[in-house]
């Protein structure tokens, strides 16, 4: 599914950040709301914390697979390739924007207060379109069943 740039930009304003929007993407895509879990994905802005360090964008993917393919009931299994997954996530997008880390990917730090550069919506976009492709992908290969 494409990305609505408009949605992004409208929960940028409304001060959500790239973790945030992330999940909130996912939920729409899904037609379900959680409030508490966008709560909690605060804790991953700015690179956790504000600290420059692991990028939300990729946190919030690595998040959203798991939203869409983990266990989340005792009953319930998560997809056996789910690690594989989020790993390809992370090949990818180490690859696509040169670090993990916000710091790495920007040209200067997140500090308290600051605003997200447009910079971080691109890298949003492309992250939630991947994690969709990767979620895709797993879903069609039958193969994509099979234990490691």
């Amino acid at each position: 599914m494409a990305v609505d740039v408009f949605r992004m930009f409208q929960l940028a304003t409304q001060g959500f950040c790239c973790s945030q929007i992330m999940l909130i993407l996912g939920l729409d895509e899904l037609g379900k709301e959680n409030p508490d879990l966008i709560k909690a994905m605060q804790g991953l802005c700015g690179g956790i914390g504000r600290s420059g360090k692991t990028c939300g964008a990729f946190t919030g993917g690595a998040c959203l697979i798991g939203l869409n393919v983990g266990k989340g009931t005792p009953p319930e299994n998560s997809h056996p390739k789910i690690n594989r997954m989020i790993n390809e996530l992370l090949e990818w997008f180490e690859e696509a924007h040169g670090s993990i880390d916000c710091e790495g990917i920007l040209d200067h730090s997140l500090g308290e207060g600051s605003e997200y550069p447009v910079q971080c919506g691109n890298i949003v976009a492309t992250t939630f379109s991947k994690v969709n492709e990767i979620l895709a992908a797993y879903a069609e290969d039958p193969e994509s069943l099979d234990e490691d």
